[in-house]
């Protein structure tokens, strides 16, 4: 049953389509734990001791405080103290004797209640029984979305460039990842139509995987119009579209046109409409995480899908993780419910957006002044990736020119990420000369951008034979092997 608390509204919609013929045969019946359904669940006037539970009096934890700044300029007065009590519930939170002992898969209630209200604000699913479930961050997520669709020797669709740590849990899964073509906006659903319409595997292709938001590496975010097209081929193949959107609140809208130009009041741009939003059917699973809008060390996030699907998520959580920290959870819960609230917690994300905004039209507007005939891109709208194709002129070709290049990086003194770790390879991919670098405006300190772009193209130019013009960088063209400066990485490891 979901616990979604819009009754009102979900009465009027209508339920989510059993797609229950595309889990993996382990899933299609609903099971619980063994020990859960030997023992069932404990009343109120129950004495139980069926658990290895400790008591919490032996929790050392008396209180937790925390110093929270405000969430934005703009609302000053929403910084203060968050604190947790050992005994008793603070504001909406539990106690910490709650928080720190075990629980459930689904996640602590208070954590779970802000995020089916912000779920609902942010994208209204239009069917009735959705539910949240606390994760420990996309990573995770991935893991058990795939679970319960594909098993060892099965095929899943990705983006032929992708998040190598979605990759790397497919390699452990044994699962096979089929590439389908991309362009400015991400997946091409003509290509998708094709891939599956032309499919001759020997087992059906039942899930996409992807990140239609700033995807990660391209920076590439769908329109809404790709997204409808996106869903339109899901349906028509009855595929399940596993969503993963860490940068769906980093949208940062244009580029100004010029430095003179004010930057787009972002908080009045809204925000591209998810596939959960469009999603009638109950297909999406959307993953969430407080890794690129809180801090990624929290290790928490949470999985958005129709209820029979999260009966799943929890015996999966219940296997593994069990759940996020409560701790953890508690603090976010603390912050989110009581301390900022939602109207904090929605300026605090248009602050991130344009903070981010910010640096990409910085790093942008150098990129045009250091590698204008060096290198060519499409300006990410969301995200915190510029992907880059490197014209490495009659080098191309070369195996080597890409080892090379990263090699004189490395020794001019600044880091990207190639295209290697990313890219789903077939025959096609293999032979195409065309060489990438995604770099990550995201972490370095503004003042760095522009002498890593000038380390880049020094890079870049010796690898193509040719000097670089110092009226072109703006600075000396130094051969690489003379320098020694200190790193510089536009990179980031996820």
């Amino acid at each position: 049953m979901s616990l979604n608390t819009s009754t009102a509204l979900a009465s009027k919609l209508p339920q989510a389509k059993d797609l229950s013929h595309l889990l993996v045969p382990t899933f299609r019946i609903h099971q619980k734990s063994p020990f859960k359904a030997v023992m069932g669940t404990p009343t109120h006037d129950m004495i139980n001791m069926a658990g290895g539970v400790p008591h919490p009096s032996t929790f050392p934890l008396e209180q937790v405080q925390a110093t929270v700044r405000a969430p934005s300029h703009a609302a000053l007065g929403r910084a203060g103290t968050l604190s947790l009590e050992r005994t008793q519930a603070s504001g909406s939170t539990e106690s910490l004797n709650e928080l720190l002992q075990y629980n459930d898969g689904r996640g602590m209630a208070s954590y779970c209640r802000f995020l089916r209200k912000f779920t609902e604000q942010t994208h209204a699913p239009p069917y009735a029984d959705w539910d949240v479930v606390a994760s420990c961050g996309n990573t995770d997520s991935i893991a058990k979305a795939v679970s319960l669709f594909c098993q060892q020797g099965d095929h899943i669709i990705v983006e032929q460039y992708s998040f190598p740590g979605a990759l790397s849990n497919l390699v452990f899964a044994k699962v096979k990842p089929v590439p389908v073509a991309m362009d400015s906006e991400g997946v091409d659903p003509v290509a998708l139509d094709s891939l599956c319409s032309s499919w001759t595997g020997a087992t059906p292709l039942r899930a996409i995987y992807m990140i239609p938001t700033g995807q990660n590496p391209t920076g590439a975010t769908m329109s809404l119009a790709r997204r409808k097209a996106l869903y339109a081929v899901a349906q028509k193949h009855d595929l399940v579209i596993i969503e993963d959107d860490p940068y769906y609140f980093l949208q940062l809208g244009p580029m100004p046109d010029t430095q003179e130009t004010a930057a787009t009041d972002l908080s009045k741009l809204p925000l591209v409409p998810s596939l959960l939003s469009l999603d009638t059917d109950g297909r999406v699973i959307r993953l969430d995480s407080f890794s690129k809008i809180l801090a990624p060390n929290l290790r928490c996030g949470w999985i958005t899908a129709p209820a029979y699907i999260q009966d799943r998520m929890q015996i999966l959580n219940e296997s593994t993780i069990l759940q996020p920290s409560g701790l953890t959870q508690g603090v976010i819960s603390r912050l989110l419910n009581d301390t900022w609230g939602i109207e904090g917690w929605n300026e605090h994300l248009n602050s991130l957006r344009a903070a981010y905004s910010a640096r990409r039209n910085l790093f942008v507007t150098l990129a045009h002044k250091h590698l204008a005939g060096l290198a060519t891109f499409t300006v990410p709208t969301a995200g915190m990736f510029l992907w880059m194709r490197v014209d490495l002129g009659d080098a191309a070709a070369d195996a080597t020119a890409m080892p090379r290049l990263l090699d004189a990086m490395k020794k001019g003194g600044v880091m990207m990420a190639p295209d290697m770790p990313f890219r789903v390879t077939n025959a096609a991919a293999a032979a195409a000369p065309e060489r990438f670098l995604r770099a990550a405006f995201a972490l370095a300190e503004t003042d760095m951008f522009e002498p890593a772009l000038e380390r880049l193209a020094r890079a870049i130019a010796s690898i193509r034979g040719s000097e670089l013009q110092g009226t072109q960088s703006g600075t000396c063209a130094e051969p690489i092997d003379t320098m020694a400066p200190a790193p510089i990485a536009v990179n980031s490891s996820t």
